[in-house]
């Protein structure tokens, strides 16, 4: 379905971005990985279920810095051609009190989950826009989260950042409403992320209690279902996105968060 389409995930050496990029690799997306740590594993990752032909790039910007987003943006175009779909998904967290909040932790949060986003799709729209002889054809998809739509204590710069990243794709999704370029937010529940498990293990360890009665308190608090949604699941969402199906979708703040706002 996505074959010759090129696709840009930021934050995508692991967890929610990983899982993206190998749902649009599948689909026949080249793919442009971004992200600290290890790298051959996920393009390995990759590899083993992308569609024939898919390739993988890489680019290491440090998304809370303008110039190096910029520096991805450039290299995407020259590997690639251009950018058609962008995964704004990168994200940091910090929790404390706003009293207690350090001022560096609240200037990183709003520059690596919302700053980058207006970076990368100002930088990725023009091309977007020229696209299909002038018509336009374009996937800009940020990955905001269920506090991009309710919040939480001793999170302020997350949910603060969060909903402006919903509000950042409505406005992307009105300034271009009549071009094949669409804009939409998927807004995850608790996802078990390698940081989400961190949470766990904090929490099993300061109670005195089992991983699974952790995860368990963890969910409860929130999340109706009582399981965490899955990399996939959120990578199937994106693949939605894409699709013929997804052309008049626009705008919308999806919540995969089994039933986390609907309280």
């Amino acid at each position: 379905m996505l074959k010759g389409k090129t696709a840009l995930v930021t934050g995508s050496t692991s967890g929610i971005g990983l899982g993206i990029a190998k749902a649009l690799a599948k689909q026949g997306a080249n793919i442009v990985l971004n992200g600290f740590g290890d790298v051959e594993g996920p393009k390995a990752e990759i590899a083993a279920v992308a569609a024939p032909g898919v390739k993988v790039g890489y680019h290491g910007a440090d998304m809370s810095k303008a110039s190096e987003i910029a520096d991805m943006m450039a290299y995407a175009a020259a590997t690639f051609g251009r950018v058609d779909i962008l995964v704004n998904n990168a994200g940091i967290q910090h929790v404390a009190k706003i009293e207690d909040f350090p001022i560096e932790k609240w200037d990183a949060i709003i520059a690596i989950n919302l700053s980058s986003a207006f970076h990368a799709t100002r930088l990725a729209l023009p091309a977007m826009k020229a696209a299909d002889g002038g018509k336009g054809w374009g996937r800009i998809i940020n990955v905001a989260s269920a506090h991009g739509l309710v919040g939480s204590p001793e999170k302020s710069a997350y949910v603060a950042a969060k909903h402006g990243v919903v509000g950042l794709t409505k406005v992307t999704a009105l300034e271009n409403a009549t071009t094949g370029v669409t804009c939409n937010a998927i807004c995850p529940g608790w996802v078990l992320t390698p940081l989400v498990q961190k949470q766990v293990d904090a929490k099993a360890t300061a109670q005195g209690i089992t991983n699974e009665a952790a995860t368990r308190q963890l969910l409860g608090e929130k999340e109706p279902s009582m399981q965490f949604t899955t990399p996939e699941e959120l990578g199937e969402l994106a693949v939605f996105f894409c699709s013929p199906a997804g052309n008049n979708v626009r705008g919308v703040a999806w919540n995969m968060d089994g039933g986390w706002v609907a309280q």
